[in-house]
């Protein structure tokens, strides 16, 4: 198993780090002021809390903001055209990728 960090304070931690290690943890960390790890993450973040949690909110439920975040994905993932990636959405584009590299695998 590894952890994912941005190298925050609790990599300063001798008792974090020694805890990792006991539960054969290895931490993983980028080097010092590489952003892009996280980049992605907190882009898709932002725009779901924008699309979903702030412009429709009040939330009254648990449930509510749950049901409210498979669709988001749902709709994301499958529905949602990406320029970047051909207008097209991710789900579309994955399988592309994955139906490319049988084609290579078997031409090589």
């Amino acid at each position: 198993m590894v952890h994912p960090s941005d190298r925050g304070s609790q990599y300063l931690s001798i008792k974090y780090t020694e805890r990792l290690a006991e539960a054969k943890i290895a931490p993983s960390v980028s080097s010092v002021g590489y952003s892009f790890d996280n980049a992605l993450a907190e882009t898709i973040n932002g725009l779901f809390n924008a699309e979903i949690i702030h412009r429709r909110g009040p939330w009254h439920s648990f449930e509510a903001v749950e049901c409210a975040t498979v669709k988001w994905v749902d709709w994301f993932n499958n529905s949602q055209l990406q320029e970047p990636i051909g207008n097209i959405p991710p789900a579309e584009a994955e399988a592309n990728f994955y139906a490319t590299l049988g084609r290579l695998g078997m031409a090589a």
